[in-house]
């Protein structure tokens, strides 16, 4: 029975670095040779495969260089020393719910959920700090950043102040930098092949933003920028600066050329014409003029900023419903085909777009005029136009300009909160609702490391009211500390402590994401789908590390024959193990009591544990057996891995005991922590 202690493998988060050297060597494995410290690449051989003058390690190359970059690279490769603790108690429908909220520091919990999550999640969407000089820096430490996190967040003695990145630290953009290129380049591989990756940012880092994406994703995969007009204020010396961006880019581009993608979605509040439509029709017995007069009042409701706002642009009515009939019947940038279309009445050519019809041949037209979507003039002379029906074609596309306030974003979050400002500028749910309806289809994962208020959540759980199966996502915030001194964060300090929670910005992401899973159940009460999360927080590995005191060194190896840091759980072990080993933090677990021990099943026999302190000699066939049993009726398709506590067996013989009987019944893979 082979010990999993904290240097192995599966104790560990992905190798990030094995991982890239195994993908050279499947490419090129003349690459890959023998150096003084083990596996290397051979950089001659490198040199031949794509050509001398394809390498270079010049001072003067395109790129955006600042201090602090090659180790900010070196970050991203190092294994985290952590794991994420359940806290069922914290947390919304934990048997049921497939959705994730983390807390603790994103780079770490990045690199541990990179073995049970790469290349699952179809949407990225962050709101990092805009680096407006008084946002919250975290350090990372290149020697143990979780150790680091727990000092900051005042889990450890010790911790350092919090700062801020202010202009006169002479590392500006510097700092920001160095914070964003690790954090992007863990999520980058946790998206699908045909994932979207899409961050906000203003103008202050846009450049920087830009240029960084474009390094570790691929000029060739971005996609758009979205512009986001949220203010507008008169109060400027020079400029009214009231917008803000989202970068989107495509995991693969190309691949979603293949497969011929087109981001649509459903015009906001459709449906709801529709239901009223039904409802005048019936009212007014088919008078339209009245059916007109009152789709207009309803249109009238709407306001500046309402993503219904063009709905109102169909302003004419039949039998089928609201429609516009100014549609541009021409080639989009001229050079169209050119051919003879008869006016209905007149019989005549009628007059051809100077850029030529859209259509390619009079027969493709002929299907839309005898379909009533082109509309003829009094005569030949005028051409005609495209009818356009709201209910047939209720999708549209995704437009880079977007009107979406501030101001309208604050008071939604207010209102979930009994009108407190608890969340200084909040992003609107609306939009991340929108954006994950065109970048999502149901049942994909979404994911937000710097979740803020928990927009992206209350916008999933919104999406999914409205499509089953339900879109998961998986949110990590930092418990940054509020200040009740800081007149911006008093108000959020107090809510905290009325709830008689920390005050830290982690807890305003759960109480969000719980009130926003009530509200969408009191207004859509028969949605049956999924508003929960699971609770999960950043601490220290379970699996105690050898850290000998040279001043007693007795006493550090009698600590040392306890693998396992006192006051963790058997569910604080059962998770780290379903991260070390790549399985999904909320996958089905199983649990049956044999001789009298608690034993877990994890996605259905993959992984079998049973985390008790004590087995005796005379538990072990009772308890193998029973093991045995159960793994036989679960029948798992592949190789089965079967956990205990190393400690826990009696002795040695009761050890090797139970690893025996279990090989003998084909579960090989038996291991202790």
């Amino acid at each position: 029975m082979k010990i999993i202690d904290a240097e192995s493998p599966l104790a560990q988060s992905a190798n990030l670095v094995a991982g890239n050297i195994e993908q050279l060597k499947a490419l090129f494995p003349e690459l890959i040779t023998e150096g003084p410290n083990g596996v290397a690449v051979n950089v001659d051989v490198l040199k031949t495969l794509v050509g001398e003058r394809a390498i270079t390690d010049a001072d003067e190359k395109y790129g955006l260089n600042w201090h602090g970059k090659r180790r900010a690279r070196q970050l991203a490769l190092t294994p985290s020393t952590g794991t994420l603790r359940p806290c069922p108690v914290e947390s919304v429908d934990w048997d049921s719910t497939q959705n994730l909220m983390i807390e603790g520091d994103n780079l770490e919990v990045l690199k541990l959920l990179q073995k049970s999550y790469a290349g699952k999640v179809k949407l990225i969407y962050i709101d990092p700090p805009y680096n407006t000089g008084s946002d919250f820096v975290y350090s990372d430490n290149f020697q143990d950043n979780v150790k680091n996190y727990l000092a900051f967040t005042g889990q450890l003695e010790g911790g350092q102040p919090v700062s801020s990145n202010t202009e006169a630290s002479g590392r500006f953009h510097t700092n920001w930098l160095n914070m964003i290129y690790p954090r992007v380049k863990l999520a980058w591989d946790l998206l699908r092949a045909d994932g979207f990756l899409l961050v906000s940012i203003d103008d202050k880092e846009f450049g920087h933003l830009r240029t960084v994406l474009n390094e570790l994703c691929g000029e060739e995969n971005f996609i758009a920028t979205l512009v986001f007009d949220r203010n507008r204020k008169n109060d400027a010396k020079l400029v009214s600066s009231g917008h803000e961006y989202m970068v989107l880019y495509a995991r693969n581009k190309q691949l979603l050329t293949e497969l011929d993608m087109r981001l649509r979605a459903p015009k906001e509040g459709v449906d709801e014409v529709r239901e009223l439509f039904a409802e005048l029709r019936k009212k007014h017995n088919d008078n339209w003029v009245a059916v007109l007069a009152g789709l207009k009042e309803h249109y009238a409701t709407f306001v500046e900023d309402d993503p219904r706002l063009p709905l109102a642009r169909f302003t004419k009515v039949d039998k089928r419903g609201p429609y516009r009939d100014d549609g541009d019947p021409s080639w989009p940038g001229g050079g169209g085909p050119r051919y003879d279309v008869p006016h209905p009445k007149t019989g005549k050519a009628c007059t051809v777009p100077s850029r030529g019809w859209v259509w390619p041949t009079y027969e493709r037209m002929k299907q839309e005029i005898d379909a009533g979507n082109i509309v003829f003039g009094e005569d030949e002379k005028k051409i005609p136009s495209i009818r356009r029906n709201l209910f047939e074609k209720d999708d549209q596309v995704l437009r880079s300009v977007i009107f979406s306030y501030a101001q309208k974003a604050s008071q939604d979050f207010a209102a979930l909160f009994d009108g407190q400002m608890v969340f200084q500028n909040p992003k609107s749910y609306r939009d991340l609702h929108r954006l994950i309806s065109y970048l999502t289809e149901p049942g994909d994962l979404i994911l937000d490391f710097f979740a803020g208020s928990g927009t992206t959540g209350h916008g999933t759980m919104l999406t999914s009211a409205e499509a089953e199966p339900s879109r998961r996502f998986v949110l990590v915030q930092l418990p940054e500390p509020l200040d009740p001194t800081n007149k911006e964060q008093k108000i959020a300090a107090e809510f905290c402590d009325r709830l008689g929670k920390p005050r830290t910005i982690a807890e305003l992401t759960k109480e969000r994401l719980r009130r926003a899973s009530a509200k969408i159940k009191a207004d859509s009460p028969m949605f049956a789908g999924d508003t929960g999360f699971r609770v999960f927080k950043l601490d220290t590995s379970n699996i105690r590390a050898w850290n000998p005191q040279p001043e007693d060194l007795e006493a550090s190896l009698l600590d040392h024959q306890e693998h396992i840091l006192p006051g963790r759980s058997e569910d604080d072990l059962l998770y780290e193990l379903l991260l070390k080993l790549g399985l999904d933090l909320c996958v089905p677990i199983e649990q049956r009591k044999i001789a009298g021990k608690t034993v877990h099943s994890v996605g259905a026999g993959v992984l079998m544990a049973c985390l008790a302190e004590n087995i005796t000699v005379d538990d072990v066939e009772t308890l193998a057996q029973g093991i045995v049993t159960w793994h036989e009726a679960l029948a798992p398709a592949g190789d089965t891995t079967c956990v205990f506590r190393d400690s826990a067996f009696a002795n040695d013989v009761a050890k090797t005991n139970m690893a025996a009987i279990l090989e003998q019944h084909g579960i090989q893979n038996v291991r202790s922590l």
